[in-house]
């Protein structure tokens, strides 16, 4: 079973992103949030359209990254909570900052979708 974040864990971590990187605090739109997370327990036909954690985790990193819920930070909240949940799923991964930044610039651009993220998640796995 996955273990996940509640938005409100969200909102707090994406506070204290700002305060110590910098940019302008808030939420554009809850929902957007709201539906970041949700995306990833989508089904269809009683079937999950992302069974496995990792899916899920790429999703809600994409979601969060392209819905643009909150005024600033969404590059970095997306790729943070990406690692967050990949710890509290047991997931490892290795990787650089500059991995990480890359990562969160080109899901902005649209270069990377979510099956992309689930790639670099595979490539970077460690025991």
């Amino acid at each position: 079973m996955m273990r996940f974040l509640r938005i409100e864990n969200i909102m707090l971590f994406h506070e204290k992103i700002i305060r110590e990187t910098g940019g302008s605090s808030g939420i554009r739109d809850r929902g957007l949030i709201e539906s970041a997370l949700n995306r990833a327990f989508m089904t269809y036909d009683g079937k999950d359209l992302y069974p496995g954690i990792k899916e899920k985790i790429s999703v809600i990193a994409h979601s969060l990254i392209s819905n643009h819920g909150f005024v600033d930070g969404n590059k970095r909240i997306g790729v943070a909570v990406m690692i967050i949940l990949l710890k509290m799923n047991n997931i490892k991964v290795s990787y650089t900052q500059q991995e990480l930044i890359d990562l969160g610039l080109k899901t902005a651009e649209g270069l990377i979708n979510e099956e992309n993220i689930l790639n670099w998640i595979n490539e970077h796995l460690t025991k």
